[in-house]
This record gives structure tokens, C-alpha cells and sequence, in this order.
């Protein structure tokens, strides 16, 4: 049957009796199997090779079609389960996804809506039956992703305040290379809404003829327009997600500009900004992201009280200013302004390297004045920016909806020495990390380490590929890429006791178990001319300190079509609700070296079994 059906689909290709290269792929499309041009240009060459003609017939194109389609591993699973190795009746399939997939609930129901949508044979589908060929393309499918379908979707409780979640946030998201003479770019903004991020950072300074820009102060990096950033938000902000979008400004512009500002976010976004409270206008929690749905935020410093705020916005403040008074402590690094500026603002123009060691600085308080537009002050609501003095400090004064930015290298001090007042802190207010102003070449940090302590918003480069933002991307890919996921509860509860160094009662031991059967049409390496590769697979974990673990495989040698290993690997992870795994391939090289192939990585908890 399968051959008939399999001619019955390409017989009219071959009427002039052979077919080349771009017609074997255009053909292998047909059959709606994910092809690699480089591994069918290779299986084609080697079929072609001996004779010395650039087209194939009507068998060979059969011999292609079953090397790279006809796996022997599915073969070997469809003839456990198929007594004659030619058909799985409905009965077999059931059994199939009791035993393989562990889908428990697997009924005659089940089996019979996996044939209709995967079995391409038309009499084999009437016989509510299931050829290998059908079985390879469910294999094949979304259906038997690694990644739990449920997860794909919004599964999460939205109706908790917005501190209680990890949101997918940007840092300089203008940028769309380096943080010193890069170009700055509105794609910045375009492609990580796409990607889900909720979390935008604007870097606003004084332009000419009183239109603010956002570039990377200090820097050579080039500018863009406030007024066009604000445009793509508008245009792209709830694409990819409904959840509220928060707007971080660092804002660098004159009382005069920031009026500006606040009529461009006013007028361009409309109904979108929120200005008002949703609810009660005494704020005693932050409402829920499903309370803010197609809500943008604006976080910035702000004078004083939220509902002082919105008694103004009934008058007309046009052109008002105020000013905010905050203590500096001078003796801290200076992480504020998040950059590392060609020329350092000091007092002597000299550079830093050419002063004199200073003495060890004195613990002086230096009030920081800055002036601010009402207009401006007033559209923020429920994200207010305060700076940071201690974790004591922002007990005893701090409101739920004031949050604090936090640089990467203090974040990290504080991970290692407070980190249970660390959990506590950001269990009530919403805390951002960002990168020090030394990572000039946009490289990023590893996120892990501020989301085992429950930050929010762990800014990254989005630019930036790497481990870093594999990592971002894959834990965002949870709760159906909305930008939004819950924390869990240890990291929720205002007396929780959890730190990730000792997680202690918080344990909740899950051993896991990876059999890594094979690959297939991998990357060839390139070093290869062909389709080769030396591939090997790393598993690793991350996740709280102990959690974390890296496995390797062994290579396979110059084979990207079809490695085979057949090997398992086994782990204990404490806090699964923290956990990432990761799947590297990679091609050795050589014995010290090896180039990246591809990775996926995804939330532990996501992981389908089967």
C-alpha cells in the first residue's frame, strides 16, 4: 500500500523519466517531510556520483526519500508495536501511547485523531489504522515535542500582583550591537517584543529642536527619535502577548524635553498608557498582570504620592516642574548610571587613570537634586523608580509599588551574603537587575543566579546570542511565551526562608532520567565540504548551586545525518521549580576544541515524558 501511495504522489514528476536536484527538493516538500539541503545535495551527489549525470530516476528518488526518512530507530518502535511491521491497527497505536508516552488517558478517541491528522495514506485512514509512514510523520510532529503541550499555552494564574512573577525584560533595547559606537536601532524594539520581552529600557537625552532622543548617553552609539521608539511600541507592544508592557526610561532629558515625552507617550499611545490606578486609588498591592492586560507602564522617578498624582492629572500642569531630593552614598560603586562613559563625569577633566590614588572615601551623604516634568512624574503609576539604599531600608520605608534597579556586581554580593533578606526583599517589590557598565561588547550574565533569589526584572542584551540568552529564551518559552511566569511559592511568600545555597525544607527532590537515542539532519560541520559533522550532545542543568550539572555523550564521528548513541544519563534535581536543562550539540574539532551545532533549551518542569 505505502508504495502505491508513494508512487501515486510522484509518478508525475518523473513523466520525462528523471528529475535534479531542485526537483527532488521541491518534491521531498510535497511529501511534507522537514528536509536540509545540505544532507539531500549529499544523499543526491552520492546517488548521482557513479554516473556521471545530474538526474536521478523514479527508484532513486525512492532510495533518497527512505535513507533520510525512514529512520531505523522509528522503525525499530513501529515493529515492537506493529505484529506484521506494516500496520499499527488502532489498538496497537493505544497501546503505543500507554507504554511509550506515558499518556495514561490514551483512548480509542486518541488513537483515532492521530490518524486522521498524520496518517497521508487515504484507505489506511478509512481502516482507522496507521502506516509507517504515518507513524513517522506523528514522530516527526509538534505532537511529540519534548515540550509539554499544556505549557505552549497560558496554564499560569495571572491574578497574582505583578511582583510575584518573572517578566521577560531588555536592557538598552535600543541597541543593536555594541554599548559604545554601535548603531542604535527601532528593530532593537521590534524584535524584542517579538520575542516576548515586557520589559523595555529607553535611554532618553535632550535632542535638537525640543525632540528628546534615545541613544547610549556619553557614547558614540548613534540616535533615534523618543517620538519613533514610542510608535513602534505602540505598533508591536501586545503581538506576541496580551501582558502589560513596562516602559524602564532612564531619563536624562531637561524638565522642557520631558514634557515632550510626556505628550508623545500620551498622544501616540492613547487608551494603551496607564494613567490611573485600576481599582482602589490607595494602593496596597501591585494589581495583576491580567488586571493590566493591553496595559503599557511607564517606570520612572516620580514626585510624590500615586494619588497625589492623579488629583493633579485633573488640572492642567502643563509645564510644571519638581523636584526630587535623594541622598547619594558617595562611597558606593557607582552603578547608577549604568555606563561606562568614554570621558567619566568628574569634577577634573583628567582621566581616571592619570588621578592620583584617592584617599579611602569618607561615608558622606551628597544630596542628589533632580528636576522633573509633572506631566511626566504623574503617568507613573504602579512602577516607580527608587533608588536602592539597603534591604533594612526598603523594609521599614519602601511602598509595594516603588522598585528598585540593582547593578549586576552588587546584585551578586548580595546573592552570596544576604541572600534570605535578598528573597525577602523581592518577594514584596519588584526588583531589575541590569549589566555593569563595563560590558561594553553587550555581553550579558547569567540570569540563573538573580532568578534563584526571585528577581523580576534580570535585564539582558537581547542582541547578545550565547548561553545567556538561550538561557532567557528557553525559560520564557513557558506559560505560553507570554512574558509573564509565575514564581514559585518559596519565592512568593513574604516569610519564606529559602535561599538558593541552602535550600534546605524548600527540597523537592525529582530524579530524571535522558536516554539520548540520536539525531538527525544536524548541522554539517564547517569544516566539512559535505554533510559531516563529529557530533557530540552535553546535557546540562541549571538551576540553584547544587542543582547545577553538565553530561556529555560520546562523539559520533563524521556523521550529521543520522548519529546514533543510544545512551542515558541520569540526575537528582532538589528545586525542579528553578531548574532549566539545556541541550548542546556540538562538533569536535578537535580534542580541545569544539564548535557549537545547536542547543535547545527549556524549564525542567516542561519536559515531556515519553
Amino acid at each position: 500500500i505505502s508504495r502505491t501511495w508513494f508512487l501515486s504522489i510522484i509518478q508525475n514528476e518523473f513523466r520525462t523519466g528523471k528529475i535534479d536536484l531542485d526537483s527532488t527538493m521541491k518534491l521531498l516538500e510535497k511529501l511534507q517531510m522537514p528536509f536540509d539541503f545540505a544532507h539531500v545535495k549529499h544523499v543526491f551527489k552520492k546517488t548521482i556520483d557513479k554516473r556521471k549525470v545530474h538526474t536521478i530516476n523514479i527508484e532513486d528518488f525512492r532510495a533518497i526519500y527512505r535513507t533520510i526518512v525512514h529512520r531505523p530507530e522509528f522503525h525499530e518502535l513501529f515493529r515492537t508495536y506493529s505484529p506484521n511491521c506494516k500496520i499499527l491497527a488502532d489498538t496497537e497505536l493505544i497501546e503505543f501511547l500507554r507504554t511509550e508516552q506515558y499518556e495514561t488517558e490514551a483512548c480509542e478517541m486518541t488513537a483515532l485523531e492521530i490518524i486522521l491528522k498524520y496518517e497521508p495514506i487515504e484507505e489506511v485512514r478509512k481502516r482507522r489504522q496507521m502506516s509507517f509512514e504515518g507513524f513517522i510523520r506523528y514522530m516527526s510532529s509538534e505532537d511529540c515535542s519534548i515540550f509539554k503541550k499544556n505549557h505552549r499555552t497560558i496554564y499560569q494564574d495571572m491574578n497574582h500582583p505583578l511582583c510575584d512573577y518573572f517578566i521577560s525584560s531588555s536592557h538598552n533595547t535600543y541597541l543593536v550591537s555594541d554599548q559604545l559606537i554601535g548603531p542604535s536601532h527601532l528593530w532593537g524594539y521590534i524584535s524584542a517584543l517579538l520575542k516576548g520581552c515586557r520589559c523595555l529600557e529607553i535611554d532618553c537625552w535632550d535632542g535638537s529642536s525640543n525632540e528628546p532622543v534615545v541613544y547610549h548617553g556619553h557614547t558614540l552609539t548613534s540616535k533615534i527619535p523618543f517620538r519613533s521608539v514610542i510608535q513602534v511600541i505602540d505598533k508591536y507592544a501586545f503581538v506576541v502577548s496580551d501582558y502589560p508592557i513596562v516602559l524602564s526610561l532612564e531619563n536624562h532629558c531637561s524638565p522642557k524635553q520631558q514634557q515632550v515625552m510626556a505628550d508623545c507617550l500620551e498622544s501616540i499611545l492613547g487608551d494603551k498608557l496607564l494613567t490611573s490606578t485600576v481599582g482602589d486609588t490607595v494602593v496596597t498591592q501591585l494589581p495583576s498582570p491580567e488586571a493590566l492586560k493591553f496595559k503599557i507602564l511607564v517606570k520612572n522617578k516620580k514626585i510624590g504620592t500615586i494619588e497625589e498624582g492623579m488629583l493633579r492629572r485633573d488640572l492642567d500642569n502643563h509645564g510644571e516642574t519638581g523636584e526630587i531630593s535623594e541622598s547619594e552614598n558617595m562611597s558606593e560603586e557607582d552603578e547608577t548610571d549604568e555606563k561606562a562613559p568614554l570621558c567619566p563625569k568628574s569634577d577634573s577633566s583628567k582621566r581616571k587613570s592619570e588621578r592620583k590614588p584617592s584617599p579611602p572615601p569618607r561615608k558622606k551623604a551628597k544630596i542628589k537634586k533632580t528636576k522633573l516634568a509633572i506631566a511626566l512624574s504623574d503617568l507613573v503609576i504602579y512602577t516607580k523608580s527608587e533608588r536602592f539604599v539597603s534591604f533594612e531600608h526598603s523594609l521599614a520605608n519602601q511602598k509595594c509599588y516603588e522598585n528598585n534597579s540593582i547593578g549586576e556586581v552588587k546584585a551578586r554580593k548580595f546573592v552570596k551574603h544576604s541572600a534570605k533578606e535578598f528573597v525577602s526583599h523581592t518577594s514584596r517589590f519588584i526588583t531589575r537587575i541590569y549589566p555593569k557598565g563595563t560590558r561594553t561588547n553587550s555581553s550579558n550574565y547569567n540570569p540563573q543566579e538573580f532568578w534563584n533569589v526571585g528577581c523580576q526584572m534580570v535585564a539582558l542584551n537581547f542582541q547578545t546570542p550565547g548561553v545567556q540568552m538561550e538561557l532567557q529564551n528557553g525559560k520564557f518559552l513557558d506559560n505560553g511565551g507570554c512574558g509573564y511566569i509565575l514564581k514559585p511559592e518559596f519565592l512568593r511568600n513574604c516569610s519564606s526562608t529559602f535561599t538558593p545555597h541552602n535550600v534546605g525544607r524548600y527540597s523537592k527532590p525529582m530524579s530524571l532520567s535522558i536516554r539520548l537515542i540520536s539525531g538527525h539532519q544536524l548541522p554539517p560541520s564547517n569544516l566539512s565540504k559535505t554533510n559531516k559533522a563529529d557530533p557530540l550532545v552535553q546535557i546540562e542543568i541549571y538551576g540553584v548551586p547544587e542543582d547545577e550539572a553538565k553530561k556529555k555523550s560520546s562523539v559520533i564521528k563524521s556523521n550529521a545525518l543520522s548519529p546514533r548513541w543510544d545512551e542515558t544519563f541520569s540526575f537528582t534535581v532538589q528545586v525542579p521549580e528553578l531548574a532549566l536543562i539545556r541541550f548542546c550539540v556540538e562538533d569536535e574539532i578537535s580534542l580541545v576544541a569544539n564548535e557549537f551545532l545547536g542547543q535547545y533549551t527549556l524549564p525542567l518542569l516542561s519536559l515531556n515524558k515519553g
